[in-house]
């Protein structure tokens, strides 16, 4: 073998050597990118399914609301009308 050869090997044996030890730690810093994007994505998606139930909840209380403060027995209350003088254009 050659000098050259020699060189190359070792350099192709660090490279490697240096590729399985630092694997580890460069997949483990992409996990946790991978698993903060998964957290913040629920996260969000809960938050957007709580304002969302909150809304709807909101809508249907104001219309039962408004709904009782309509009802017949609501509106037989009297009023006292007063009949005043019609005027017309001469």
């Amino acid at each position: 073998m050659s000098a050259k050869r020699e060189n190359a090997a070792i350099v192709g044996v660090a490279a490697a050597a240096c590729a399985v030890c630092c694997a580890g730690p460069i997949l483990g810093v992409l996990a946790a990118v991978g698993l903060g994007t998964a957290a913040g994505f629920a996260l969000f998606g809960t938050l957007a399914i709580v304002i969302g139930a909150a809304a709807v909840a909101f809508v249907l209380f104001r219309r039962r609301r408004r709904a009782a403060e309509c009802t017949p027995a609501a509106l037989q209350k009297r009023v006292p009308i007063e009949l005043t003088k019609i005027r017309t254009r001469s």
